[in-house]
């Protein structure tokens, strides 16, 4: 029964796939991928309580042995991670019943998007290297696809930025992994962990730990390997470009963390510093570069960009409560990033345009997306009492606790620079009257202020509440999986079952 609830994430994302690439594009096929999406959420609430209550899940696919097998792994921060893949894919796939997309419809939008599903649920499940690198290509494919379905101009010029870094990132991957292989005998996580703590390795693991390093950040989109993302993401529909920003970057930093806890910890007196100083300069060149926008989903892609830094710096202190910060801030950036980009595809269809300059007047026009744009906003920015105030205060206490002043410093000031970001879109687009050369909105929407199309966007708005207002389960749950992390005897434990090939 446990290996059918660590694979059903996987399961309920195929199944969905196929039925809506069947059923083609129709009112009832987006229902279809909506009911999918909810199922998804459900085996997340499932695989989590189960995780919560009885500890980590292993299950091997197809009875095989392990190591040698392949691994199912849900230990708390995956099946966290998997909850919330669940929460923005309803979300996601709420706005496109709303709002739909007829183009990208035609062109196989549905099934492309449960595959994206799948292959982020895969990486965050995987228990072995090489089959990271299966789910990470699965999600290069998905999201390509995805990129490009508009065909414009601006769309394939986006996309071949995106899927170039993104292959480089791939023969990385490649590189690090037989690397790492050549050295080991193995791909299998927590074998990783036992060869490499036990100094079984024939030669050294530093290598492949730089190299992996490399193509993980590619993915997370740090300091200096983040430009394909405020290339690309601005191009595309805004229910895709509000899927990859919630989910992409995160399997990038996920992967990150996993590795350097559990594969790489003997080796973090010498990545602690690399960390840090790609974490400071994450943290700083994206601000910078959001703040030197004039277009909202620019604005947001740049965010994205320096939100990554204050997740880097779980691993640049590699402390218990750093680890917990980091885990916090996945869970809370995961939420908010997508509900600003589903917030920017209502504000073009009330304004015609993201161009600050040609927007304005909608607190009026449409006071309730006022209000939904102020929370996910604010709680970018770290304002108390929303999830991101927490997630910021949890890095500066980690940082302030390791005596990191600059560090704290650089999380603070950033914060402050984000918040000048978020009241410059509010002040544009919201608050100032309405320019006299705005090109006319979407009356559809018009006419109905938000309309359905708010309903996922509150959803979000609450859970970003909800996380802020009562903290303590969120809290809970990122200690819970930071003690994982520091501690991976249980996580090996459970994975090989006391075998050591």
């Amino acid at each position: 029964m446990t290996a059918w609830i660590v694979a059903l994430p996987l399961i309920v994302p195929i199944i969905t796939a196929l039925a809506t690439f069947f059923l083609g594009p129709s009112r009832f096929t987006r229902l279809v991928s909506l009911a999918g999406a909810a199922a998804l959420l459900a085996t997340g609430v499932l695989l989590l309580g189960t995780v919560w209550t009885d500890g980590i899940q292993v299950a091997s696919m197809g009875s095989w042995t392990l190591p040698f097998g392949i691994a199912l792994v849900a230990d708390h921060l995956a099946a966290a991670m998997v909850l919330i893949t669940g929460v923005i894919g309803v979300a996601v796939a709420g706005y496109a019943v709303a709002a739909p997309d007829r183009s990208r419809e035609a062109r196989g939008y549905a099934p492309l998007f449960h595959v994206l599903l799948l292959g982020v649920a895969g990486a965050f499940l995987t228990g072995d290297l090489f089959n990271l690198y299966v789910w990470f290509e699965v999600m290069l494919i998905a999201s390509f696809g995805l990129l490009v379905l508009g065909r414009s101009t601006g769309e394939l010029v986006g996309g071949v930025k995106y899927v170039v870094l993104n292959l480089i990132g791939t023969l990385l991957f490649l590189l690090g992994l037989a690397l790492l292989y050549g050295v080991t005998g193995t791909l299998n996580m927590a074998d990783l962990h036992r060869v490499v703590a036990a100094g079984e390795a024939s030669g050294s693991v530093v290598p492949a730990a730089l190299v992996l390093a490399l193509a993980f950040g590619a993915k997370a989109a740090v300091f200096p390997l983040f430009f394909w993302l405020p290339a690309s993401y601005h191009t595309t529909g805004f229910a895709i470009s509000a899927l990859f920003a919630g989910l992409l970057t995160k399997v990038g930093v996920y992967a990150l963390i996993r590795v350097f806890t559990l594969v790489f910890a003997a080796q973090s007196a010498l990545t602690i510093g690399v960390f840090w100083s790609v974490a400071v300069l994450t943290m700083v060149v994206g601000v910078l570069g959001a703040a030197s926008q004039g277009e909202m989903r620019r604005i947001l892609s740049f965010h994205i960009v320096s939100q990554i830094g204050y997740m880097i710096v779980g691993l640049a202190l590699f402390t218990p409560l750093a680890l917990t910060a980091a885990v916090f801030y996945l869970l809370h950036h995961m939420v908010v990033k997508a509900n600003l980009f589903l917030v920017a595809g209502v504000v073009r269809r009330l304004c015609g345009s993201l161009d600050l300059k040609r927007t304005g007047g909608l607190v009026k026009r449409s006071p309730w997306l006022a209000v939904l744009f102020l929370i996910p906003a604010l709680s970018l920015a770290g304002v108390p009492p929303l999830s991101g105030f927490w997630a910021k205060f949890l890095v500066i206490e980690a940082s302030i606790d390791a005596a990191d002043y600059i560090l704290a410093g650089v999380a603070i000031g950033v914060g402050l620079l984000t918040l000048f970001s978020m009241i410059k879109i509010w002040n544009e687009v919201f608050w100032k009257a309405s320019p006299s050369a705005m090109t006319s909105g979407d009356e559809w929407t018009a006419s109905r202020g938000v309309g359905t199309v708010a309903l996922p966007i509150a959803g979000l708005a609450a859970t970003t509440l909800l996380i802020g207002l009562t903290v303590s389960p969120a809290l809970t749950l990122a200690e819970r999986a930071s003690a994982e992390l520091m501690n991976p005897a249980g996580y090996v434990a459970a994975v090989l079952g006391g075998h050591t090939p």
